[in-house]
C-alpha cells in the first residue's frame, strides 16, 4: 500500500539550518519506493532567509527531500506572482492547484501547475489536487492581483476528474485551515493533508482523516493508504540525522546576507511561540507594539498576532536577523487616525476576530500605550484607556500598525485605507532601531484582559 509523507507551513525553519537539515533527514529516513512526499503550502516563506532569497532557498530543501507534489499557501506569494512562477518553474515537484487563478483569470502558472495529478506508488495510483484559502488576496497584499475560485466547487471538479481516471486513492492538499471540515463533507477523498492553521491536528470528519503537522517542521505525518481507510503516524523531526549538504548551503546563504549585527541584549529569554503570541498579552507582543509607538509618536501601537512569527526564544545577543525573523515582511509602519469609538472596536477585534487560520480562543492583537478589559463571552469592551485616561468616543487617536492591517479585512476590519495619515520605515528596521536605542526588556503589564461581566472596581 502507498505511503504519504506530509509536511506543511515550515516557514521560518529555513532560518535555523540545523533544523532544516533534521527535517530533511527525517523525511529521507521515512522515504522509499512506496512513498510520496507531499507539501500543503507555506513552505517557501516567510522568514529571514526567505526574505533575502525571495523564497528560492526552498529549492535546496525540495531537492534534498525529493518532494513529489505540492500546493500553495498564502505565504507562497509573499514576493509576488512573478517570483512564485519562477520558483515553481525551477522546483522538482509537481504543483497542483484547482482554485488559484492568474492575473488574467486563467490557471496560475499554467505551464507548471495543474489542477490535479495522478502519481504512482507501490503499484497503486494516487490522485492529488490542491486548494488554497480564497481569502489569500486579503491575507497577503502581494497576492492581490490573483483570484481564488471557490475551493469546494474546484475540489468537486478535481475529484470527479481523478475518479474518472480510475485512481485507487484521492488525496486533498489543502491550505484552507478551518475550511478542511467543509472540504471533507463536500468531496469523497481518502485524506485531507492540511495546513494554514499552525496547531497540529489528527481527527476524522465525515469519515475522512484530516491532518495538520503544525508549523516550522517540528513533525511530519506518515500516512498509510489502504482499503480500510487512511492511518497516520506523527513523526518528530528532533533527533533525526541531519542532511549536511542542506545545512551547509543554508548557512552559506545566511552568512552572505550579513545579518549578524548585534543591536541589543536580553537577560531573560523572550518566548515567541504561537502558543505565547495568541494567548493574550505577552512580552514579545509588547516589544513589537512599543517599538511601533516609539518610532511613530502615535498614541497607540498595534500589532496583529499572526504577524509575529513563531521561532526560538530571543535570548542573549539580539541580532538584526532576530528582528527580521519576528516580522519578516517588507512592509512599512503606518499611522492611522481613529475616533475613540473606532479604537474601542479595534480593542474588541483583538479578541473577537474570526479567521480560518486561527483557533476560537486566540487573541489577535497586541497594544502599546493603551489598556482594555473585554467581556469573556461577548468580547464587548468593558473598560478602555489610552495614556492612562478613559477613551473618549468622540476624540481622535493616532495608531501605529503594519500596512497589512489596512489591507486585510480579516483582522481589525475597522481599520481601513481611508484612515491612513502617515508612513514610516520597514517594520523589522523599526524593531532594530528601537532595540538599539531603548534596549529589549519588555514586561507583561496587564494591557489586555478578559473577564466575566463587569471588571472589579480598583478603588
Amino acid at each position: 500500500m502507498p505511503r504519504l509523507l506530509h509536511y506543511s507551513d515550515i516557514e521560518n525553519v529555513y532560518d535555523d539550518p540545523a533544523r532544516v537539515a533534521r527535517l530533511a533527514g527525517r523525511i529521507r529516513e521515512l522515504d522509499g519506493e512506496d512513498a510520496l512526499v507531499c507539501g500543503s503550502g507555506d513552505n517557501t516563506s516567510p522568514g529571514v532567509l526567505p526574505l533575502v532569497d525571495r523564497g528560492r532557498q526552498a529549492l535546496d530543501f525540495f531537492d534534498a527531500v525529493g518532494t513529489d507534489v505540492s500546493t500553495f499557501g498564502n505565504h507562497d506569494f509573499d514576493y509576488g506572482p512573478a517570483a512564485a512562477r519562477s520558483l515553481v518553474a525551477d522546483a522538482p515537484q509537481t504543483w497542483v492547484s484547482a482554485n488559484v487563478r492568474d492575473e488574467d483569470g486563467g490557471r496560475f502558472a499554467a505551464d507548471h501547475v495543474t489542477p490535479y495529478a495522478v502519481l504512482e506508488a507501490d503499484g497503486d495510483s494516487v490522485g492529488f489536487f490542491g486548494v488554497t484559502d480564497p481569502a489569500t488576496p486579503s491575507l497577503n497584499p502581494m497576492a492581490a492581483d490573483l483570484a481564488f475560485a471557490d475551493p469546494y466547487e474546484a475540489a468537486e471538479r478535481a475529484v470527479a476528474a481523478i475518479r474518472d481516471e480510475g485512481a485507487d486513492y484521492v488525496v486533498a492538499l489543502s491550505h484552507l485551515g478551518g475550511g478542511d471540515d467543509e472540504l471533507a463533507r463536500r468531496v469523497d477523498v481518502d485524506v485531507v493533508l492540511g495546513g494554514h492553521v499552525h496547531s497540529e491536528r489528527r481527527e476524522r470528519v465525515a469519515g475522512t482523516l484530516l491532518l495538520r503537522p503544525g508549523v516550522n517542521g517540528h513533525a511530519v505525518y506518515e500516512v498509510e493508504l489502504g482499503d480500510d481507510g487512511a492511518e497516520a503516524t506523527r513523526r518528530e523531526t528532533a533527533g533525526a540525522a541531519p542532511v549536511a549538504a542542506v545545512e551547509s548551503r543554508l548557512r552559506g546563504r545566511i552568512e552572505a546576507a550579513g545579518l549578524n549585527e548585534v543591536v541589543a541584549t536580553v537577560e531573560t529569554p523572550i518566548e515567541r511561540s504561537d502558543q505565547a503570541v495568541h494567548r493574550g498579552e505577552c512580552r514579545v507582543g509588547n516589544f513589537v507594539a512599543d517599538a511601533y509607538r516609539w518610532a511613530s509618536g502615535a498614541d497607540v501601537g498595534l500589532q496583529n498576532s499572526g504577524g509575529i512569527r513563531d521561532g526560538p526564544a530571543i535570548s542573549g545577543e539580539v541580532t538584526l536577523k532576530d528582528c527580521i525573523s519576528l516580522i519578516p515582511f517588507e512592509e512599512p509602519l503606518v499611522t492611522v487616525e481613529l475616533t475613540g469609538r473606532e479604537l474601542t472596536r479595534v480593542f474588541s477585534e483583538c479578541s473577537s476576530a474570526t479567521v480560518d487560520f486561527g483557533e476560537p480562543d486566540w487573541w489577535h492583537g497586541h497594544v502599546s500605550g493603551a489598556s482594555f478589559v473585554l467581556d469573556e463571552e461577548t468580547a464587548a469592551v468593558l473598560e478602555a484607556r489610552v495614556g492612562g485616561e478613559p477613551v473618549d468616543p468622540d476624540a481622535t487617536y493616532t495608531v501605529a500598525t503594519s500596512d497589512y492591517v489596512l489591507h486585510s479585512d480579516h483582522e481589525f476590519p475597522t481599520i481601513e485605507e481611508s484612515h491612513r495619515v502617515g508612513e514610516g520605515d520597514i517594520l523589522h528596521d523599526v524593531l532594530a532601531e528601537y532595540a538599539r536605542e531603548c534596549g529589549v526588556s519588555p514586561e507583561v503589564e496587564g494591557r489586555m484582559r478578559r473577564v466575566r461581566g463587569a471588571p472589579a472596581d480598583d478603588d
